[in-house]
Formats: structure tokens, sequence, C-alpha cells
């Protein structure tokens, strides 16, 4: 019997130092990403007229000090609009965001995530509507506890080419919840809040959203999202050979991706 024991505990050792090994991540991680999504909305706003856009990116974290960097692509269409709706030729068709910064647990259950967001738009011409250069860079700080977060972002130039709009401020706000099935509920609202410019430019945007994995098919990820925001009608539209829509109107979003 003592023989007995000692064999199940050996064994129970065993199998725990294996789960433990399996769990635990290498000191660096890299991965990469790839979506396709039915219209690439932004604080609630289409960059894409409503169009599909195709998605890119690449991470990199070094686990023992949670610090990481990345890097995201995605065509996109708001910079020629800006000209169009202008009279002016401008380019860009392009974002090109790069990252990084420092994530952990602060204790009691508390999460944080600090860091840096460059967001480049090769070759842009935005200056030739009358605003600023599109190029924008922000910090940003974020607290989380359980399944919730607060993120805030600040802009430290110009906001996507909004003339004097440095220090402009977006406030995030939400929560993801594992439901039924592995399905996964989002939560977000946000603010936007753009400096030197009319109130109308000040938004809120919100999202309610479902995604799946499905491990069994290669890993992908299927998701829909309702998307909306306060944006006032006339403010910021696509072009009138697009019908003048608002681009904050509320719609769907229907995405596929994958990380490998």
């Amino acid at each position: 019997m003592k023989k007995l024991i000692l064999a199940t505990a050996i064994a129970a050792s065993f199998v725990s130092t294996v789960a433990r090994a399996e769990d635990a991540k290498p000191d660096n991680e890299l991965s990469f990403n790839a979506a396709v999504v039915s219209d690439y909305r932004y604080r609630g706003l289409t960059q894409t007229r409503f169009d599909p856009a195709l998605q890119v990116g690449a991470d990199y974290t070094h686990n023992p000090t949670g610090l990481y960097a990345g890097t995201w692509l995605t065509n996109i269409k708001w910079i020629k609009d800006a000209g169009a709706l202008t009279g002016t030729d401008t380019k860009g068709d392009v974002e090109w965001d790069i990252y990084g910064g420092k994530r952990g647990d602060i204790g009691g259950g508390f999460t944080y995530d600090v860091g840096g967001l460059y967001y480049y738009y090769p070759g842009n011409t935005l200056a030739n509507a009358g605003l600023k250069n599109a190029n924008t860079f922000e910090l940003y700080g974020q607290i989380g506890y359980g399944p919730g977060y607060f993120k805030y972002s600040q802009s430290l130039t110009n906001l996507f080419g909004a003339v004097n709009s440095k220090y402009s401020q977006y406030y995030d706000l939400g929560a993801n919840f594992e439901t039924f099935y592995g399905v996964m509920l989002g939560l977000h609202v946000g603010h936007q809040s753009v400096r030197g410019n009319p109130n109308e430019a000040s938004y809120t945007d919100w999202k309610i959203g479902l995604s799946k994995t499905f491990d069994e098919v290669a890993g992908i990820t299927l998701g829909v999202a309702y998307v909306g925001t306060d944006m006032k009608d006339g403010f910021a539209t696509t072009p009138a050979s697009d019908g003048a829509k608002n681009v904050g109107k509320n719609g769907v979003v229907v995405s596929i991706s994958k990380t490998f």
C-alpha cells in the first residue's frame, strides 16, 4: 500500500510538472496576424468608406519583463476622401502602425499596459486639403481588472491631420466576457475629444461584438460587431459621389482573422 501511495504521488508530481511546463511561455514570443474585415472602423469611424480591408501585423513580447513591440498595416480611403470633399488631390491609402510598451500585473488582480503608438500614412498629402500631415503619435495607459479595462490615450502631435489638435484625448472603457461555447462578448464605449476644433469634432462611439475562435479550423476567429457613434450628420461624410454618408453611422462589421 505504501509503495502504491508513493508511486501515485510521484506520478501526480510528474503530471503537475509537465502541465506547468506546457503553461509556461517562452522568454521571447513572436506572432503574426492577418484579418479581413467588411469595414475598417477606428474609434467608431469608417476608414475605408464602408468597404472591406485587408490587415496584417506582427508582435514581439519579452515575457520576463512584459516589454513588447509590434507593427500593423491596413488599407484606408479616408485621406483621399478628405481631398475629394475639399476639391483637392490627396494621396495616402495605407495606414502603418508601429507601437511598443510594457504590460504586467500590479497586484490585487489589477493589470497595466503603457506605451506609445505611431500612426504612419506613407506619402500622405492630407495637407493639400487644408489640414495637417496625417501622421500621428499617441501615448497610452491602461488599467485592467478581470474582464474589464479603462484606457486613456493622448496625442503628442496633431490628431490625424486636424488643425491645432495637439494633446487631443481618447477615453476607452470596455470589457470582454466568455459566454457560452467559447463565444466572447466584447463591450466598448469611448469618447474622442479633439482639442482646438468645433464641438462637432468630438464624439462618443460604442461597440457590441461577438467572436469565437475555432481551434479545429486552424485557429480561425470569426467576429461580428455592431458599431456606432453620435457623430452629427454633415460634419464628417464620405464624398458626394458615394452618397455623402456619415462616416460614424451605425453599422455591422464582420471579420475573419488568424494569429500564427
